[in-house]
């Protein structure tokens, strides 16, 4: 079992930045790719981005490539999500999730989830 909390979301003008954690608790964290989600009101939950248990390997989706960093400190047990630039279309709840070893793209592969922390990017 691993527990997840998710911290760090709230209320940003567009350009500006958060950084989002997620926090692990429970099994062996670093056996873990977690992934970072997002589901807009009346929209379905869109894949973010996600790291490999060893954090050498990184995905993003498009839209936030260039923008969005994810990185994952083991001995905190703890996968950050640094979001630069934001724009208006960011704001979503935004969810960590894990799965053993390797990352995907494809949330139904992923065992655990946290709560959610909301993100608000005004124009």
């Amino acid at each position: 079992q691993v527990q997840l909390v998710e911290s760090g979301g709230g209320l940003v003008q567009a350009g500006g930045s958060l950084r989002l954690s997620c926090a692990a608790s429970g099994r062996t964290f670093s056996s873990y790719a977690v992934g970072w989600f997002r589901q807009a009101p009346g929209k379905e939950r869109e894949f973010v981005a996600a790291i490999h248990w060893r954090g050498g390997s990184t995905m993003y989706v498009e839209s936030v490539k260039g923008r969005f960093t994810i990185s994952r400190e083991n001995a905190k047990n703890t996968v950050y999500l640094q979001m630069n630039s934001l724009k208006p279309e960011d704001t979503a709840v935004y969810y960590c999730a894990t799965r053993p070893y390797y990352s995907s793209r494809v949330a139904d592969e992923y065992d655990y989830w946290g709560q959610g922390t909301q993100v608000t990017v005004s124009s």
